[in-house]
C-alpha cells in the first residue's frame, strides 16, 4: 500500500531536520533555539503520520538557556542510531550577533528514543551544524562547518572532519579540512556512505529564499571529495551554488527556502529526504527596509518537508522525477496495512506516560486543553527555562492551570509564558482565565509572539482611572505602544480572550461568552512577527501562548480553565 505524503510534514517551526530509520520507525528531530525544552522528536511508521514523542534536552544539566538572545540557543541538531543506541549532537549558540560565534557543541546519548538522555559530553566548537557518522568499521567522525570571524573572511564554505571516540568519549587525533569553498556559504554537513562511495551533504547559501543543497562525494571520508554538478541544476551565474534542491528560482511555488536535507532509506530500498522550507506570508517587507528590502515574510518560520530521491546510474543522488525544485506531494513508501501513525507519549522530562493519557496528549494537541491532565501536554514549550511547579501548578486548582508572575516579557531569564506553533494562515486562538490583578505591574493573557521583542499582547491588567482592564500592546523591534486604551472588564468573572489569524493579519477579541465577544483594538498587519522582519533573531517563527506577568515581585497568579489554539 502508498499513500501520498503533503507537504510540509511538520508545519510551523520546525527547521534543520534531521532523520534515521530504526527497523521499522521513523524518527525526527528539529531545532528548537531559544525555547524549552531541547530538541523536538516526532516519531513515523509511514513517513506520512508524525507524532510527538518528546525532548531529549529537558534537563538543566544538559541545557542552560538562561541569558542567549533570540534565535540562540539549539541550532541544527543531527540524531543517529549505531548498534543500539541512539545519538544526538547539538549546538547550544551563546552568540553570533558578531562574528565570534560562540558555539558549543555536545553529545548525548540513550538506549531509548523516550530516554532518559544521558549528560552532556563536550565536542570541538569550530562552528555550528555538527553532524556524527557512524563507519563501517565501528570509527566514528564528527563533520562540521567552521566560522570565520576574520574581515575579510578567508572561506566561506569551509567543513572540517575530526574521529571521536565512543570509550574515551572524547574527540581524538587533529580536525582537518575536508573542503574549502571561497564562494558558497556551507552549512548542516552530514556524511552517509553507499557502496565505495562517502557521501558529504552540506546545506548551502544561507537559510533564506536563495537556500539550496549541495552534495559532494569521495572514495575516503577524508576526502579530497568532489562537488556534483549537473545541467538539470538551475544557475544564473558562475558564482552560485550547485543544488540537487532548492527553490531559488521558482518564487511560484509553495515550499520556499528549501535546504538543509537529511537522508533515509526504508526497509524496501526506497531513498527519502528531508529538508526544511518556508511557505511565505502575503506580506512584504518594504522596499525602504534595512534588512532583506522586498522580502517576503515566513510567519510560520522553517517547516520541515519531504521528497523522494533516486540514485543514478553514476551513483549521485537526485529528486525522484528530475529537476532540483520541492514538490507539495511526494509518493510514500510501500507500507504494510496498520503501520501508519505515531508511538509512545511522553512527557517533559523525557519519562514514558501511561497509555491512556498519552492518548489524551496527542487528541488535544493543537485543539482545546482543558488542563485536565497531570502534566501539561508536549506541543506547549517555554521561553529558556523549564515549565515547572515554581511557576505552574496544574494541582493547585484542579481542572485549571496556575501561572504565577514573574518577570516582563523582555527578560531572557524568567518568564511565566507557555505557547505552541503557529501552523497555518488561518487560526483562531482562545483563553478563558480568571485574574484578580492589584497594580498596573501585574498582567495576564493571550499572547501572539516571535520573540521578547516582537509581539502583540491582548492581557488583563488593573488602572488607577479604568480599575480593572484589558488593552492590546504591540512591540516591534523594541518599539512599544498601546493600540486600545484601558477597557473597564467587570470583576470577579471569568473572562475570554480570543485571536482570529487570516493571511498575516490579527484581531482579537474579549468577553465573557464565546458567543458574544468585542473587538479589542484594530485589525493588525501581523507580519512583522517573522524572520525577515525582526532586527535580531531570523531562525524561529511564530508562537501563541498565554503568560502572566508580576513585575512587583510578589508572584501575582492567574488560572487558566482552557486554551486553545486550531487552524480553520
Amino acid at each position: 500500500m502508498r499513500q501520498k505524503i503533503k507537504n510540509p510534514i511538520l508545519r510551523g517551526f520546525h527547521p534543520d531536520p534531521s532523520i534515521i530509520r530504526v527497523e521499522d520507525d521513523y524518527y525526527i528531530a528539529t531545532s528548537t533555539f531559544e525555547w524549552w525544552p531541547g530538541v523536538r522528536l516526532h516519531h513515523s511508521k509511514d513517513l506520512k503520520h508524525w507524532e510527538l514523542i518528546g525532548y531529549p534536552l529537558n534537563r538543566v544539566s544538559q541545557l542552560d538557556l538562561r541569558g542567549v538572545g533570540a534565535s540562540q540557543g539549539i541550532w541544527a541538531p543531527c540524531l543517529t542510531y549505531d548498534k543500539g543506541i541512539f545519538y544526538l549532537v547539538y549546538t547550544i549558540v551563546r552568540s553570533f550577533y558578531c562574528n565570534m560565534y560562540d558555539t558549543e557543541n555536545y553529545l548525548v546519548t540513550a538506549k531509548d528514543i523516550h530516554g532518559p538522555w544521558s549528560e552532556p559530553v563536550p565536542l570541538n566548537n569550530f562552528g555550528f551544524d555538527p553532524s556524527l557518522f557512524h563507519d563501517d568499521d565501528g570509527r566514528k567522525y564528527m563533520v562540521s562547518m567552521v566560522t570565520d570571524h576574520r574581515v575579510p573572511q578567508k572561506y566561506k564554505g569551509r567543513l572540517v572532519l575530526q574521529e571521536y571516540d565512543p570509550v574515551k568519549k572524547a574527540m581524538t587525533g587533529q580536525a582537518r579540512d575536508i573542503y574549502q569553498g571561497d564562494k558558497i556559504f556551507l552549512e548542516g554537513p552530514h556524511i552517509f556512505k553507499r557502496k565505495d562511495w562517502y557521501y558529504l551533504f552540506a546545506a548551502d547559501t544561507g537559510t533564506g529564499e536563495a537556500h539550496g543543497q549541495t552534495i559532494l562525494r569521495s572514495k575516503s571520508v577524508w576526502g579530497p571529495y568532489e562537488m556534483f554538478r549537473a545541467d538539470f541544476m538551475d544557475r544564473e551565474d558562475e558564482g552560485e551554488a550547485y543544488s540537487i534542491l532548492t527553490s531559488r528560482h521558482h518564487e511560484d511555488i509553495l515550499l520556499q527556502k528549501s535546504g538543509h536535507c537529511d537522508l533515509v532509506e526504508t526497509k524496501e530500498g526506497e531513498w527519502y529526504l528531508v529538508h526544511l522550507c518556508g511557505r511565505a506570508s502575503k506580506d512584504r517587507n518594504p522596499q525602504s527596509g534595512v534588512r532583506f528590502p522586498g522580502c517576503r515574510r515566513y510567519m510560520l518560520g522553517r517547516e520541515t518537508a519531504l521528497q523522494k530521491m533516486c540514485w543514478t546510474e553514476d551513483d549521485w543522488l537526485v529528486l525522484e522525477g528530475g529537476g532540483n525544485t520541492p514538490k507539495e506531494e511526494v509518493e510514500g513508501p510501500e507500507i504494510s496495512e496498520g503501520t501508519e501513525g505515531g508511538a509512545k507519549a511522553a512527557v517533559q522530562d523525557g519519562t514514558e506516560q501511561p497509555k491512556e493519557q498519552g492518548r489524551a496528549a496527542k487528541a488535544c494537541r493543537l485543539t482545546r486543553d482543558d488542563f485536565d491532565n497531570q502534566t501539561l501536554d508536549l506541543d506547549y514549550q517555554s521561553l529558556r527555562i523549564p515549565m515547572d511547579g515554581r511557576y505552574l501548578s496544574l494541582t493547585a486548582r484542579p481542572g485549571w492551570l496556575r501561572m504565577y508572575g514573574r518577570s516582563g516579557l523582555s527578560s531572557k531569564f524568567s518568564q511565566t509564558l507557555i505557547a505552541r506553533r503557529m501552523t497555518g494562515y488561518h487560526m483562531t486562538a482562545c483563553a478563558c482565565m480568571e485574574f484578580a490583578p492589584d497594580v498596573f505591574k501585574q498582567m495576564a493573557g493571550l499572547i501572539f509572539l516571535y520573540d521578547t521583542d516582537n509581539y502583540l499582547y491582548l492581557h488583563v491588567s488593573r488602572d488607577e482611572d479604568a480599575g480593572k482592564c484589558i488593552t492590546l500592546l504591540k512591540a516591534e523591534n523594541k518599539r512599544y505602544e498601546y493600540l486600545t486604551e484601558y477597557l473597564p472588564i467587570k470583576e470577579n468573572q471569568t473572562v475570554l480572550l480570543k485571536l482570529e489569524i487570516e493571511e498575516n493579519y490579527a484581531q482579537f477579541y474579549y468577553g465573557y461568552d464565546e458567543k458574544e465577544m468585542e473587538k479589542a483594538g484594530p485589525q493588525v498587519n501581523a507580519g512583522f512577527l517573522s524572520d525577515e522582519a525582526c532586527n535580531e533573531g531570523w531562525f524561529t517563527g511564530a508562537m501563541i501562548g498565554i503568560c502572566c506577568q508580576d513585575l512587583t515581585g510578589f508572584g501575582k497568579y492567574a488560572d487558566f480553565d482552557y486554551f486553545e489554539v486550531k487552524e480553520i
